[in-house]
């Protein structure tokens, strides 16, 4: 009999999580719709604030393309918004299970996240108008008339700000797994090579092939690493001398 009411609270509690997941998402998602309305009424503002800054004439050479920016700009505001809701929603599902000092700790990664993401867009979209852009163009000599249309203009830009906007979030990533007990300071130092390799693949696939670029490209993106490296070992001394406390007070008692 209380193998049958312990199953039915287990499954009651299950229901009761899953209920609350989907309330969540609920919540996100119409957060979602409702940046992405407001991204489709501002879309003039914000095609004009992309294209400011270069010296080209975009060409929609189809209807679709038409339709394609006013989806997918209105898609950038839309997730852009929706992180801070996005994080808040994940916080607030594992709050119970986490320590007064875990929630206290984890909160401050909400408004980190949603900061980091904006500076690696930022980061992104100068290096790809300052840098990207005008090696391109000075490779034509003059020997072309160049046309830039609209949906490949634009794919190019988010295939370079968007993978910059993600590797900014590494230092919050490593501080969420370090506390975790999922990553060591230890383990990064000593696969620390690999790590600068991968980051300078990245680095030759989101900018053209031209050395001083991409070292350009790749300094950040290491300073990146070295920075979450240090933070992890923030954290990780943090862990352990709560984890002695907490000995010690065991062994008092």
């Amino acid at each position: 009999m209380n193998e049958n009411n312990h199953t039915e609270e287990k499954e009651m509690n299950l229901v009761g999580h899953l209920s609350e997941l989907r309330n969540r998402l609920i919540v996100t998602a119409i957060f979602f719709i409702g940046f992405f309305i407001v991204g489709f009424i501002y879309i003039k503002e914000i095609y004009w604030f992309f294209v400011n800054d270069i010296d080209l004439v975009l060409t929609a050479i189809s209807p679709t393309e038409i339709i394609w920016i006013y989806f997918s700009m209105a898609g950038l505001v839309a997730i852009i918004g929706t992180i801070p809701i996005l994080t808040y929603q994940i916080w607030a599902f594992i709050k119970p299970g986490l320590m007064p000092h875990e929630r206290k700790a984890t909160i401050g990664y909400i408004p980190a996240i949603f900061i980091l993401f904006i500076l690696g867009l930022v980061f992104g979209y100068v290096i790809f108008v300052k840098l990207i852009m005008p090696f391109l163009l000075s490779l034509n000599d003059d020997m072309f008339n160049i046309m830039f249309t609209v949906d490949r203009y634009f794919k190019f830009l988010f295939r370079v700000t968007v993978p910059f906007a993600l590797l900014f979030e590494l230092p919050i990533i490593v501080m969420f797994l370090t506390s975790l007990g999922v990553l060591t300071p230890d383990f990064m130092t000593k696969n620390r090579k690999y790590a600068y390799f991968g980051l300078i693949v990245i680095g030759v696939l989101i900018t053209p092939p031209d050395f001083v670029l991409q070292l350009v490209v790749a300094v950040p993106l290491i300073i990146i690493y070295e920075i979450s490296l240090q933070l992890s070992k923030v954290v990780y001394r943090k862990k352990m001398q709560k984890h002695k406390e907490y000995m010690e007070e065991g062994s008092v008692s």
